[in-house]
């Protein structure tokens, strides 16, 4: 006779570790909640005894896989319309009642997971306003140490500053945060530029370097040579796809074969014809829509050619690939300008519509030229390059021993 014991731990056998909440607003796309993952991986791993919880609008965010100690909670999500206005995704109530909603939803988990450190990405007050009550909150309370993280581009200065003048972002940033954390360098971009950060705000501020991606185990890659084709979320790169898919039908000869990621936000109408014309290409291009760990496909790509993104970008300097990119100068600048920096300080290779054109045969011509290419080292273009997360989880652990220690006086 055989008996079976559970092993379970009692709510007083768990230690209160440090935690670590993320707000991500991500009214679209994968940017935001990607980088708050990275970020939390990257903390818990550096702490055994941290717990991070990321609070995000983003559709997909269950599709991820989330490493241990690290949970998500998903917040009512919000669509923009093409004027520029919000609507609730799914709930059929008002954008202000949807908004309210997200805001106690943030408020009460502030209360109840009580973190020791709160990490805002980009929006200092968050979506319309809402993350206002819970840095209020924290801030009165006194114990959560109370970040706002960049990342390196937000847009050209006279933009942002009108857009940050409009939201009163300027005075929640000098209020509330104890520290601003950039997720670049220096040498490439100052983010800030356009802002009259007082002289207090500016000495919080931390220049990170780029968030490294996971070198770590990497699944087997797809049949080589290929070069990878990503736009990332995909929500705005259906002028890309269809360029590369119009070099290699209008250039029969062109190799090597394409791997297509067309992102979670591609679909509909457009991507049933982008898959009907890869059919047609017999196997020169294949696609997948969502590939939740593309860093396999980074690692075995001759190349890559993808949008401008901030976490594309970081992905393409980790793994170390040549890159053309074709940034997106729509309805901001942030891509644009993030690729022509990089591509001045020999990091990658920029197609320019202005400059180059945006044309199946000069798109030819940057897939031919990416099997020649040889990637430089980001560690020779700038030291702490691509030191980001390194930085962070130390800057966390100062953080903690901060309010470790004025808890015990």
């Amino acid at each position: 006779m055989t008996s079976e014991h559970t092993l379970s731990v009692t709510d007083d056998q768990i230690t209160r570790g440090p935690r670590v909440m993320l707000y991500s607003h991500d009214t679209f796309g994968l940017g935001h909640l990607r980088r708050s993952r990275a970020l939390a991986a990257a903390i818990t791993a550096a702490s055994p005894h941290a717990s991070a919880l990321i609070l995000t609008g983003s559709p997909v965010a269950g599709r991820f896989a989330f490493p241990t100690r690290v949970d998500h909670l998903r917040l009512p999500g919000v669509i923009k319309r093409a004027d520029g206005s919000y609507a609730s995704r799914t709930l059929g109530m008002g954008i202000d009642e949807t908004t309210d909603l997200r805001a106690n939803l943030i408020l009460s988990t502030a209360e109840s997971y009580d973190p020791d450190v709160l990490i805002v990405d980009k929006e200092p007050n968050g979506f319309r306003g809402e993350l206002m009550p819970t840095l209020d909150r924290l801030k009165t309370r006194g114990k959560a140490k109370l970040i706002l993280g960049l990342r390196d581009v937000l847009d050209e200065p006279e933009v942002l500053a009108a857009e940050w003048n409009r939201k009163d972002a300027l005075r929640a940033t000098e209020k509330f945060y104890d520290e601003i954390w950039v997720y670049g360098t220096r040498s490439v971009y100052d983010p800030t530029q356009g802002l009259a950060l007082s002289a207090q705000a500016q000495a919080r501020m931390h220049w990170t370097g780029y968030l490294r991606r996971d070198l770590g185990e990497i699944n087997p890659p797809p049949e080589q040579p290929y070069v990878l084709i990503t736009p990332g979320g995909g929500g705005d790169g259906a002028a890309m796809v269809d360029l590369v898919l119009s070099a290699y039908e209008q250039a029969p000869d062109l190799t090597p074969r394409a791997v297509l990621v067309y992102g979670p936000f591609l679909s509909g109408e457009t991507r049933e014809e982008f898959e009907t014309r890869v059919a047609r290409l017999n196997g020169r291009v294949t696609a997948v829509g969502f590939e939740s760990q593309i860093e396999t496909l980074f690692a075995g790509a001759q190349g890559v050619v993808c949008m401008g993104g901030y976490n594309t970008f970081c992905e393409v300097l980790s793994f170390d690939k040549p890159a053309v990119i074709v940034p997106r100068t729509t309805p901001r600048l942030e891509q644009w300008i993030r690729a022509s920096r990089a591509e001045e300080l020999g990091l990658i290779t920029m197609l320019d519509e202005q400059r180059d054109g945006l044309t199946p045969a000069s798109m030819v011509r940057a897939i031919q030229a990416l099997a020649g290419q040889q990637p430089p080292s980001a560690a020779d273009i700038s030291v702490g390059l691509l030191d980001g997360l390194d930085y962070v989880t130390t800057r966390v652990s100062a953080l903690l021993q901060d309010t470790t220690a004025k808890a015990a006086e």
